[in-house]
């Protein structure tokens, strides 16, 4: 893709010298928009099932926002859930799995649910989505936020998966983030019909 140049930051490919400013900015903003750092006992598993997965998986699809010192926001994601799932549980796993096991019994704590989400990557085939079949994962951190840097990088990555055929796109929303909502709503996204609360999505075309 070609470099957008936008006031004060680029936005450009993801390059694998951003993985630790990405990790870093999914945990600077992880909790509903707010720092979630030191929320668990080990920070990296919020990016490790959020945004590690997609840089792994589908790097190609992996947008940053670049001030010109490092990676202050990204886009990342998929143009097909359903294969996403199942490269998730082949190839991702593993390696989550050891870094992050599975709790003995239900999940009682919020860093287990999360720890949960990762074992079940089948969490994310929800019903009334099929017709979406993109997804994607979007953070800023709050200096770059609301000058259009969001926009700019949703825009970009509908431009990649409706390249790759997929023919809409979803995201999913914390109840909790009014801002994020009013952020899609003005993009053009509306809640899906069928789909639970909090899902929003947008044709590619």
């Amino acid at each position: 893709m070609r470099v957008v140049r936008l006031p004060r930051a680029v936005l450009r490919p993801y390059r694998e010298g951003d993985r630790d400013a990405v990790y870093d900015v999914c945990v600077r903003t992880g909790d509903a928009g707010e720092d979630a750092s030191g929320q668990h006992p080990d920070d990296d598993l919020l990016p490790d099932v959020y945004a590690g997965p997609y840089l792994a998986l589908e790097p190609d699809l992996a947008l940053v926002l670049d001030d010109g010192e490092r990676a202050v926001g990204y886009v990342l994601g998929t143009a097909d859930t359903a294969g996403s799932v199942r490269a998730w549980r082949r190839d991702w796993l593993p390696g989550f799995a050891q870094r992050h096991p599975a709790p003995a019994g239900p999940p009682r704590t919020p860093s287990e649910h999360v720890v949960v989400r990762g074992h079940e990557p089948e969490q994310m085939l929800v019903p009334g989505l099929e017709g979406l079949p993109a997804h994607l994962h979007i953070d800023l951190l709050p200096d770059h936020q609301g000058v259009g840097h969001g926009a700019e990088l949703v825009r970009a990555f509908l431009a990649l998966v409706a390249a790759r055929g997929a023919g809409g796109l979803h995201v999913g929303v914390d109840p909790r983030n009014a801002r994020a909502r009013g952020f899609y709503a003005r993009l053009g996204f509306t809640p899906v019909p069928g789909a639970p609360d909090g899902y929003f999505g947008i044709p590619t075309r």
